[in-house]
Protein backbone atom coordinates (compact mmCIF):
# COMPACT_ATOMS: atom_id res chain seq x y z
CA UNK A 1 0.00 0.00 0.00
CA UNK A 2 1.06 3.30 -0.94
CA UNK A 3 1.61 5.84 1.81
CA UNK A 4 0.10 9.40 2.03
CA UNK A 5 1.62 11.64 4.30
CA UNK A 6 -1.17 13.72 4.99
CA UNK A 7 0.81 15.69 7.65
CA UNK A 8 1.46 19.20 5.96
CA UNK A 9 5.23 19.31 5.63
CA UNK A 10 5.19 22.83 3.85
CA UNK A 11 3.65 24.47 7.19
CA UNK A 12 5.81 22.43 9.28
CA UNK A 13 9.15 23.30 7.38
CA UNK A 14 7.92 26.63 7.59
CA UNK A 15 7.47 26.74 11.29
CA UNK A 16 10.70 24.85 11.81
CA UNK A 17 12.17 28.32 9.45
CA UNK A 18 10.11 30.53 11.76
CA UNK A 19 11.51 28.99 15.08
CA UNK A 20 15.98 28.90 13.47
CA UNK A 21 15.19 32.38 12.66
CA UNK A 22 13.45 33.33 16.04
CA UNK A 23 16.31 31.68 17.89
CA UNK A 24 19.09 32.79 15.41
CA UNK A 25 17.15 36.46 16.21
CA UNK A 26 17.11 35.54 19.80
CA UNK A 27 20.85 34.67 19.78
CA UNK A 28 22.02 37.74 17.41
CA UNK A 29 19.70 39.98 20.20
CA UNK A 30 21.76 38.70 23.08
CA UNK A 31 25.52 38.39 21.47
CA UNK A 32 24.53 41.79 20.49
CA UNK A 33 23.55 43.14 24.24
CA UNK A 34 26.68 41.23 25.63
CA UNK A 35 28.78 43.14 22.87
CA UNK A 36 27.31 46.25 23.67
CA UNK A 37 27.31 45.55 27.68
CA UNK A 38 31.36 44.49 27.32
CA UNK A 39 32.11 47.47 25.04
CA UNK A 40 30.15 49.38 27.41
CA UNK A 41 32.17 48.35 30.50
CA UNK A 42 35.46 48.40 28.94
CA UNK A 43 34.14 52.22 28.16
CA UNK A 44 33.47 52.97 31.26
CA UNK A 45 36.99 51.53 32.73
CA UNK A 46 38.83 53.48 30.59
CA UNK A 47 36.94 56.93 31.65
CA UNK A 48 37.93 56.16 34.87
CA UNK A 49 41.47 55.34 34.09
CA UNK A 50 41.34 58.82 32.60
CA UNK A 51 39.61 60.19 35.00
CA UNK A 52 42.06 59.13 37.81
CA UNK A 53 44.77 60.62 35.78
CA UNK A 54 43.55 63.65 35.08
CA UNK A 55 42.76 63.82 38.82
CA UNK A 56 46.74 62.75 39.54
CA UNK A 57 47.89 65.43 36.73
CA UNK A 58 45.84 67.95 38.31
CA UNK A 59 47.47 67.37 41.92
CA UNK A 60 50.67 67.51 40.41
CA UNK A 61 49.76 70.33 39.04
CA UNK A 62 48.48 72.21 42.02
CA UNK A 63 51.79 70.92 43.83
CA UNK A 64 53.81 72.67 41.17
CA UNK A 65 52.15 75.67 40.85
CA UNK A 66 52.42 76.14 44.75
CA UNK A 67 56.14 75.43 43.41
CA UNK A 68 56.32 78.15 41.74
CA UNK A 69 54.43 80.26 43.76
CA UNK A 70 57.66 79.89 46.20
CA UNK A 71 60.27 80.40 44.26
CA UNK A 72 58.13 83.77 42.73
CA UNK A 73 58.17 84.86 46.49
CA UNK A 74 61.89 83.73 46.70
CA UNK A 75 62.89 85.83 43.54
CA UNK A 76 60.97 88.78 44.96
CA UNK A 77 62.78 88.33 48.50
CA UNK A 78 65.94 87.79 45.97
CA UNK A 79 65.28 90.62 44.71
CA UNK A 80 64.56 92.91 48.04
CA UNK A 81 68.40 91.14 49.37
CA UNK A 82 70.04 92.23 46.36
CA UNK A 83 68.32 95.91 46.73
CA UNK A 84 69.66 95.63 50.17
CA UNK A 85 73.03 94.77 49.36
CA UNK A 86 73.41 97.50 46.92
CA UNK A 87 72.27 100.41 48.69
CA UNK A 88 74.79 98.81 51.66
CA UNK A 89 77.80 98.50 49.56
CA UNK A 90 76.90 102.02 47.94
CA UNK A 91 76.95 103.51 51.09
CA UNK A 92 79.93 101.44 52.06
CA UNK A 93 82.17 102.78 48.79
CA UNK A 94 80.69 106.14 49.72
CA UNK A 95 81.93 105.86 53.55
CA UNK A 96 85.59 106.98 52.62
CA UNK A 97 84.43 109.57 50.12
CA UNK A 98 82.97 111.65 52.97
CA UNK A 99 86.54 111.34 55.20
CA UNK A 100 88.49 112.67 52.09
CA UNK A 101 85.98 115.66 51.22
CA UNK A 102 86.37 116.73 55.05
CA UNK A 103 90.22 116.52 54.39
CA UNK A 104 90.32 118.27 50.88
CA UNK A 105 88.17 121.12 52.01
CA UNK A 106 90.67 122.90 54.50
CA UNK A 107 93.26 122.68 51.82
CA UNK A 108 90.50 124.28 49.27
CA UNK A 109 89.74 127.18 51.61
CA UNK A 110 92.38 130.04 50.68
CA UNK A 111 93.81 132.19 53.59
CA UNK A 112 90.75 134.87 54.60
CA UNK A 113 87.49 132.39 53.22
CA UNK A 114 85.94 130.13 55.80
CA UNK A 115 82.71 127.87 55.70
CA UNK A 116 79.28 128.17 57.84
CA UNK A 117 78.00 125.33 56.82
CA UNK A 118 78.65 121.79 54.57
CA UNK A 119 75.11 119.79 53.46
CA UNK A 120 75.83 117.08 50.82
CA UNK A 121 72.53 115.62 49.18
CA UNK A 122 73.68 112.87 47.01
CA UNK A 123 76.42 113.63 45.69
CA UNK A 124 75.81 117.55 45.13
CA UNK A 125 77.79 119.59 48.07
CA UNK A 126 76.14 123.23 49.47
CA UNK A 127 78.95 125.30 51.01
CA UNK A 128 78.02 129.03 52.70
CA UNK A 129 80.57 131.05 54.26
CA UNK A 130 82.15 134.04 54.72
CA UNK A 131 84.75 135.84 52.50
CA UNK A 132 86.97 138.93 52.63
CA UNK A 133 86.59 139.74 49.10
CA UNK A 134 85.52 138.52 45.81
CA UNK A 135 88.55 137.45 44.87
CA UNK A 136 88.86 135.09 47.80
CA UNK A 137 85.73 133.49 46.72
CA UNK A 138 86.96 133.11 43.13
CA UNK A 139 90.04 131.32 44.48
CA UNK A 140 87.95 129.08 46.21
CA UNK A 141 85.86 128.43 43.22
CA UNK A 142 89.33 127.35 41.35
CA UNK A 143 90.57 125.32 43.98
CA UNK A 144 87.41 123.46 43.63
CA UNK A 145 87.40 122.88 39.97
CA UNK A 146 90.74 121.19 40.26
CA UNK A 147 89.98 119.22 43.37
CA UNK A 148 90.28 115.57 42.77
CA UNK A 149 87.02 114.64 45.08
CA UNK A 150 85.06 118.05 43.79
CA UNK A 151 84.02 119.43 40.89
CA UNK A 152 81.56 121.86 38.09
CA UNK A 153 81.44 124.77 41.21
CA UNK A 154 78.61 127.03 40.90
CA UNK A 155 78.45 130.31 42.61
CA UNK A 156 74.84 130.46 44.00
CA UNK A 157 74.75 133.64 45.55
CA UNK A 158 77.53 136.38 46.56
CA UNK A 159 76.23 139.79 48.81
CA UNK A 160 77.98 142.24 50.80
CA UNK A 161 77.37 141.08 54.57
CA UNK A 162 77.06 144.33 56.22
CA UNK A 163 76.87 146.86 53.51
CA UNK A 164 80.15 148.06 53.54
CA UNK A 165 83.18 146.50 51.27
CA UNK A 166 85.81 146.03 53.68
CA UNK A 167 83.57 143.92 56.17
CA UNK A 168 83.31 140.52 53.95
CA UNK A 169 81.10 138.74 51.35
CA UNK A 170 78.74 136.04 51.99
CA UNK A 171 78.29 133.46 49.29
CA UNK A 172 76.67 129.83 48.84
CA UNK A 173 78.65 127.65 46.48
CA UNK A 174 77.45 124.15 45.02
CA UNK A 175 79.73 121.51 43.82
CA UNK A 176 79.49 117.60 42.62
CA UNK A 177 81.16 115.27 44.67
CA UNK A 178 83.31 113.03 42.33
CA UNK A 179 81.97 109.53 42.84
CA UNK A 180 85.16 106.75 43.53
CA UNK A 181 85.78 104.33 41.37
CA UNK A 182 87.28 100.87 43.04
CA UNK A 183 90.40 99.15 41.94
CA UNK A 184 92.08 95.75 42.60
CA UNK A 185 93.75 97.66 45.66
CA UNK A 186 90.53 99.42 47.12
CA UNK A 187 91.58 102.69 46.13
CA UNK A 188 89.92 104.94 44.05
Amino acid sequence: MTRINLLPWREMQRAEQRRQFTSMMVGAVVLMAGIIALVHINMASQISAQESRNGYLNQQIAIVDKEIDEIKDLEKEKEKLLARMNVIQELQSRRPQIVRLFDDIPRLLPDGAYLISIEQSGDQILMQGLAQSNSRVSSLMRNVDSSAWLQIPKLDVIENKSGNKESGRSFRLRASQVLLIKTDDGDA
